[in-house]
């Protein structure tokens, strides 16, 4: 009857692990491909003879150069910026998801409960990100058809940085947690 239970419990977790693993690569893939069109499309991203980064955008710029950007922005780099922000859509259906399911799989070789709990957090909070994400192109979207910013500045920082801040501490977590496990192994196998 043990074995059987064993059995059991190995099949159903090499399910679990398969799953997490698929929804993973999947996911990698739609994030990888992605990104190559996004880079692709910021090499338009001049204003005037400044070259301006969707980085910037999200986290450096002030209120003030956000305002230039979206008042200046002539039609090649308007048109690129905006197939941009599209295709980031797209890329979230990959990273959230990915980052997610990287949490889970770096979760069932943890044995400490904490760091389980901790790496389980991390995977639900993704969606969180991914929904801060949607609302930072919203407003980036809508600022760059009508450039006036107002008070939803600071609203728009802290949405992006909670995004950012979100989906780094899952993917350093896990990565960290990961090559500790790595590590470890190899020490015992010494």
């Amino acid at each position: 009857m043990y074995f059987y239970l064993l059995f059991a419990k190995s099949f159903f977790m090499r399910s679990f692990h398969s799953r997490w693993r698929g929804l993973f690569l999947f996911s990698l893939g739609i994030a990888i491909s992605t990104t190559f069109i996004m880079q692709w499309l910021a090499t338009d991203f001049w204003l005037d003879d400044k070259k301006f980064s969707i980085l910037g955008l999200e986290l450096f710029y002030s209120k003030r150069q956000l305002i230039d950007v979206f008042t200046q922005i002539k039609q090649p780099a308007k048109i690129a910026l905006n197939y941009q922000l599209i295709f980031d859509f797209a890329f979230m259906t990959g990273i959230y998801p990915a980052i997610a399911s990287f949490c889970m799989l770096v979760r069932e070789n943890v044995r400490s409960r904490s760091y389980r709990n901790l790496l389980f957090a991390l995977a639900m909070l993704q969606p969180v990100a991914w929904a801060f994400d949607i609302t930072e192109n919203i407003f980036l979207l809508a600022w760059m058809e009508k450039p006036e910013i107002g008070d939803d500045f600071s609203t728009y920082h802290n949405i992006v940085a909670a995004k950012w801040l979100i989906a780094v501490s899952g993917t350093l977590c896990a990565i960290i947690l990961r090559i500790a496990k790595q590590a470890k192994k190899r020490h015992n196998r010494i």
